[in-house]
């Protein structure tokens, strides 16, 4: 079973001239394989005619077209997006606790989330009704699912994935717009599980990204609904906040509750079973069978998914590196006890040095002056009282982009890093029209294109996928090692601090009063200090290496704790 997909925002044939047309061997015989439509002014593929041969993909300049054979048990799928559009293969189940979806952008996740709605009504590839797509998944666990929402009998609460949009449809103080919503009278009590009590009495309009996720996700939680959709709630949250967030969601009894989450840790606290989507981004997805939680998170890692017998990846296993002496490496920099005022916020750091190669990880709460330590070293800010001449060359990705509307192709970026962070598609967009995941690569693309010996990347995994992350840790590590320099990474998902960091910097205080930055630590040691601030143990699953959250009270959790080993390394 053959398919042929166009992505048509990539699709420019004005500048090609329709090359796929113009080279098809198959149109050259007189077939109709490719033929373009007017009203369009797009090519469209016939997949019963195309052969396969590929000719058009490779020589799109646009890398608009892709064709895939699948397996011909894929059957039709439950939902395309026209012709040649993305298609999307079975759904996920429904089962009382929290089910997680896991996968890379563009393989259908909102698909799914939409669809579950009720938003969306699945199409099984054309047309089709309600009756034909209940008897599509009969014998299955969703088919009563489909059914009662077939007959309106679902009521369904969504939490969006962008909440940036927000305060321009919604006015007024936080209290006031959760109040008009709370159905369930527990609005207090979900204020409190997510610390906002210092942000009820502001305006929306007025709310940091965190504070406007957290709102976002009390709105959801106070509904009275059949079910919750969740699409990534952990964007804008510290770890603290993260955590918090998982457990007030993991309070939602008799309800059904689907959460997409990038953050892999986040995910693993959070869900009772899990689907993995595989297949390939705007092209096709798949969602896998259900699967526990520790089996799913470890097959996704693993690239490959048993009970399907499909490999979709290449396997990610994490290192386990006890703490020893440092080996090899050039101390680079050496800052002193560094100070920072503002009006209402303090922010102290110990003095520490910098080697090289190394990565060293940033982790703390959110507001508490990782950024601007790490505009201190770029040169963007003066430290009070000291004047901290660094003589070396700085390379610096801030945690907040600013789209410009200077061509791609006009940025200076390495061409082996073009080719790693898949950006070849995007040379003739302007940066302005980037989506956040591209412009976030861009960015970190750009910043890693200079030739200097540091590199501060600030929340380098925000808008990106799982995927995405992993891909950009392992080019992160070669990089460091291969040019010799050093690099500081703040960031809030610890899966990916304790995959790429050799040291870490923990910074505590009061969010938006003070802060304080700790000397580079070991990881072990730097971890430990962390997770035990944030009042939590993880341990390391014997298959991945992965770090793992433990629940509350668990026998693990009681063990670590008295041992006072928060982070759990062997």
């Amino acid at each position: 079973m053959r398919i042929a997909t166009i992505q048509r925002d990539h699709c420019r044939p004005e500048k090609c001239n329709f090359l796929c047309y113009r080279l098809c061997p198959m149109v050259r015989t007189g077939k109709e394989t490719i033929v373009i439509d007017e009203e369009l002014n797009k090519p469209i593929i016939n997949e019963a005619l195309c052969s396969g041969c590929g000719i058009c993909v490779k020589k799109c300049p646009f890398e608009a077209i892709t064709i895939v054979n699948l397996p011909e048990e894929m059957g039709d799928p439950v939902h395309q997006y026209g012709v040649n559009g993305f298609r999307l293969y079975n759904l996920p189940t429904p089962r009382d606790g929290v089910v997680g979806l896991v996968g890379a952008n563009g393989i259908g996740k909102t698909t799914v989330i939409r669809i579950l709605s009720g938003e969306l009504r699945p199409n099984l590839g054309e047309e089709a009704g309600w009756e034909e797509i209940v008897e599509r998944f009969r014998g299955k666990e969703i088919q009563n699912y489909l059914e009662k929402l077939a007959n309106g009998k679902i009521r369904a609460v969504y939490k969006p994935q962008y909440i940036d949009s927000i305060p321009r449809h919604v006015r007024g103080t936080v209290m006031e717009i959760l109040k008009r919503g709370d159905e369930t009278g527990n609005l207090d009590k979900i204020i409190e599980k997510l610390n906002l009590e210092n942000s009820v009495h502001k305006k929306i309009k007025e709310l940091s990204g965190g504070e406007l996720q957290r709102v976002a996700i009390a709105a959801c939680l106070t509904k009275d609904a059949d079910v919750y959709l969740l699409d990534e709630p952990s964007s804008y949250l510290d770890v603290r906040e993260r955590l918090n967030a998982a457990r007030a969601i993991r309070e939602i009894t008799d309800r059904y509750v689907f959460v997409v989450e990038h953050d892999l840790i986040v995910l693993d606290y959070l869900s009772d079973y899990i689907h993995v989507m595989y297949g390939r981004p705007g092209v096709y997805g798949v969602v896998s069978n259900i699967k526990s939680v520790r089996v799913g998170i470890n097959e996704y890692l693993d690239g490959f998914l048993s009970s399907e017998n499909v490999r979709f990846r290449e396997e990610i296993r994490f290192e386990v590196r006890p703490p020893g002496e440092k080996t090899e490496v050039n101390e680079i920099l050496s800052y002193p006890a560094l100070k920072k005022k503002y009006d209402g916020f303090e922010l102290s750091v110990d003095p520490g040095k910098i080697y090289a190669p190394e990565i060293l990880g940033i982790l703390g709460k959110n507001a508490t002056g990782k950024t601007t330590f790490v505009r201190i070293l770029a040169g963007d800010v003066k430290a009070d009282d000291v004047d901290l001449d660094i003589e070396l060359d700085i390379s610096y990705k801030p945690q907040y982009i600013k789209p410009r509307k200077t061509p791609v192709k006009s940025l200076k970026l390495r061409p082996e890093l073009i080719e790693k962070f898949k950006l070849r598609h995007l040379m003739e967009k302007r940066v302005d029209e980037l989506s956040g995941g591209e412009l976030q690569k861009v960015a970190i693309a750009e910043c890693l294109s200079k030739d200097v010996s540091i590199y501060l990347l600030d929340e380098p995994s925000a808008y990106l996928d799982v995927e995405e992350r992993l891909e950009l840790a392992k080019h992160i590590k070669k990089f460091a090692m291969e040019k010799k320099i050093a690099i500081l990474i703040v960031e809030h998902d610890i899966l990916l601090i304790d995959y790429l960091s050799d040291e870490l910097m923990v910074f505590d205080g009061i969010s938006g009063v003070n802060g304080h930055a700790s000397r580079p630590l070991d990881l072990r040691s730097g971890m430990n200090d962390f997770l035990k601030k944030m009042d939590i143990t993880f341990r390391r699953d014997p298959e991945t290496g992965r770090p793992r959250a433990n629940k509350a009270g668990s026998v693990k959790d009681r063990e670590q704790r008295k041992r006072g080993e928060y982070y759990y390394v062997g």
